[in-house]
């Protein structure tokens, strides 16, 4: 029997905030929910971004005022609303309207020339020919310099570029934990990494114990690594602005670097290790990695996910010159009133003029069907397949091909095999890579468009993240779908809310590209849909709970699941007191710096298993020849 990979828990944080109890797709859909969720979705936000802290079980604003949390809309709402989803560029990135770089000066330095004093130390090597050096006492030199000379020198540009789907205002990852001298997405990493394991109701190792050491996968990646200071973006800069690299610059900018922290500082893990970097659709080659593990068997519990926190001005400034990214001149010529509004500067579907760059890290926890029901761990959704194809010969790195109808179509027929016709004609929609370009509205629509053809659908429900959230870059695919799983659970297809109107060249007569949310039937299927430059498409195949339950019952029967159920109530109260401590601010990060690690003499080996101190498991060793049919 194939595994049927079941996705457990789920955490991390965007500019929507938290992932982990669908914080993040409520505060998108925040006019939908009623009352309680609101009144939470409020509170949990407020504390995110530290406008309250938790103390002796209140809540307490910054001047030590305890608030109650039907007060918090009321006194922080427009404040947390204002400081979510995309908004302007905030100075913790860097100054939009004044964006550091060097000018370059030509001087003459006329009939008389100049000079100056300097230590002999600071001379420039080699010395530029038209410097004349003189000697002086305590090892400092006089220079004179006749003619032209070229500087640089400290200025600023007002960037074209103003709008990102940054982390929540407020929101300080690096103050979580011993955070030392790590970039800001590493640091999101063991904030979403923590997130996603305690939103299963379990502990690590209360899982891990329950299985062999080798039957664990770490997959993620990010796709420019670290850009910050702290990693490459040092790295490159530090030199040029007179520093000194620092010894941690290229290690900590790698972009494996997500997988590297997991493992070492978070679950420890000795099982599989895994990055897979596929442009935009990042997250999802990971997934379909860990997918195809725990579907042989070869692994049965997973964290997948990715990391990109590269709001930068380098990064920025490589995406705007690409006319990749909108810009306040298209903006303002696509209203026509002269101002750039930057809450809906991300238009998929729309009319648009670029798409827009967000920051995120999103990590999901996935089992195996058999592990799920002996734990009874709470059904977000499984994932029946990922689908990966590229677009074939080329003229623009960056142009769209055929790949993409060819993972559309193979995620539709797999559902069609498993679940039927009516489910996919009736029950599914489309979280749609919907970049917010102009060619990428009319190219996606008609892959949809033909495939919906192609299977008989009608008014395919289509949501769209980025209008939100931004372009994350590696984990954009894991921001779809996490609202995927949101609407799995609230019924609230999420509309365009950016755009007024479908723009007129999209195809859209077999689509539903809705620009208010509304409440939608049960759905029984998401197909999360990506296409990353350079070809890499993806399409991932989703179930809802409902239908991975009922398939989990077919497999296993009635009786075992009424075992599972009673479990199921027992780790629900877990997943609950967690959420209740996270939405007061406690997040419980795990960062295990130094914490148990394993030497030598921490293994044993036989030639039929391998012990590890810290694992209550043994790895038993492949004795089976699987070539006996050809030796």
């Amino acid at each position: 029997m194939t595994a049927l990979p079941i996705i457990v828990g789920m955490g991390g944080i965007n500019a929507a905030g938290r992932t982990s109890f669908h914080q993040g797709f409520r505060r998108i859909v925040i006019d939908k929910l009623n009352a309680e969720a609101r009144q939470e979705t409020f509170v949990g936000l407020a504390t995110l971004m530290n406008l309250l802290t938790s103390q002796d079980g209140n809540l307490v604003d910054a001047e030590g005022n305890v608030v109650d949390k039907s007060d918090v809309e009321q006194r922080f709402g427009e404040e947390i609303l204002a400081g979510t989803l995309i908004r302007k560029i905030e100075h913790e990135h860097f100054n939009p309207d004044a964006t550091p770089w060097q000018q370059k000066l030509t001087m003459d330095t006329g009939d008389n020339g100049i000079s100056f004093e300097t230590r002999a130390r600071d001379l420039p090597s080699p010395l530029p020919r038209s410097w004349k050096i003189t000697e002086l006492e305590d090892k400092r030199v006089r220079v004179e310099i006749a003619g032209e000379i070229e500087v640089k020198h400290d200025s600023t540009r007002d960037n074209p570029i103003k709008a990102a789907g940054q982390f929540p205002t407020g929101f300080k990852p690096a103050s979580l934990y011993n955070s030392r001298y790590q970039p800001r997405g590493l640091q999101a990493t063991i904030f979403g990494a923590a997130d996603a394991i305690h939103s299963t109701g379990y502990s690590w190792n209360e899982i891990v114990d329950r299985i062999s050491p080798d039957e664990i996968g770490t997959y993620s990646a990010s796709v420019f690594g670290q850009t910050q200071a702290e990693g490459f973006g040092g790295m490159m800069q530090s030199r040029q602005q007179g520093e000194r690299v620092s010894t941690k610059n290229l290690a900590l900018g790698l972009n494996t670097m997500s997988t590297d922290f997991i493992n070492a500082y978070v679950t420890g893990s000795v099982g599989t290790t895994f990055t897979s970097t596929g442009a935009c659709a990042t997250f999802l080659y990971n997934l379909k990695a860990a997918v195809q593990d725990i579907q042989a068997g070869r692994i049965r519990l997973a964290i997948v996910g990715s990391n990109d926190c590269a709001v930068t001005p380098e990064v920025v400034e490589g995406f705007g010159n690409m006319s990749a990214l909108a810009n306040e001149e298209g903006l303002k010529k696509i209203d026509g009133n002269g101002v750039a509004d930057h809450r809906r500067t991300s238009r998929p579907f729309g009319n648009n003029c670029g798409f827009t760059i967000g920051e995120a890290a999103q990590f999901i926890v996935i089992m195996d069907d058999a592990l799920t029901l002996e734990l009874g761990a709470n059904v977000l959704g499984s994932v029946a397949d990922v689908f990966t194809n590229a677009d074939g010969i080329k003229k623009s790195i960056t142009a769209p091909g055929p790949g993409n109808y060819i993972t559309m179509a193979k995620s539709v027929a797999l559902a069609k095999s498993i679940v039927g016709a009516e489910a996919v004609q009736q029950r599914s929609f489309i979280l749609a890579h919907g970049s917010s370009t102009p060619q990428n509205r009319v190219t996606e629509s008609l892959i949809y468009d033909r495939v919906a053809r192609s299977f008989d659908i009608n008014n395919w429900p289509v949501a769209a993240p980025k209008a939100f959230v931004g372009h994350t870059i590696g984990p954009a695919s894991g921001d779809q779908v996490a609202m995927a799983l949101g609407v799995f659970a609230h019924n609230i297809m999420p509309g365009i809310t950016t755009i007024d109107k479908v723009a007129d060249d999209v195809y859209n007569e077999r689509l539903n590209i809705a620009t208010e949310h509304w409440y939608c039937d049960n759905m029984d299927v998401a197909f999360i849909n990506s296409k990353g430059f350079g070809g890499n498409n993806a399409t991932a195949t989703l179930f809802s709970p409902a239908v991975t339950l009922a398939m989990m019952e077919k497999r296993h029967g009635s009786h075992a699941m009424e075992s599972y159920h009673d479990k199921a109530k027992v780790v629900e109260q877990a997943r609950i007191k967690y959420q209740t401590q996270a939405d007061n601010g406690d997040f419980q990060i795990i960062y295990r710096f130094g914490d148990g690690t394993l030497m030598d003499d921490d293994v044993t080996i036989t030639d039929e298993d391998i012990s590890v101190t810290g694992f209550a498991n043994k790895i038993v060793l492949p004795v089976k020849n699987p070539f006996a049919d050809m030796v």
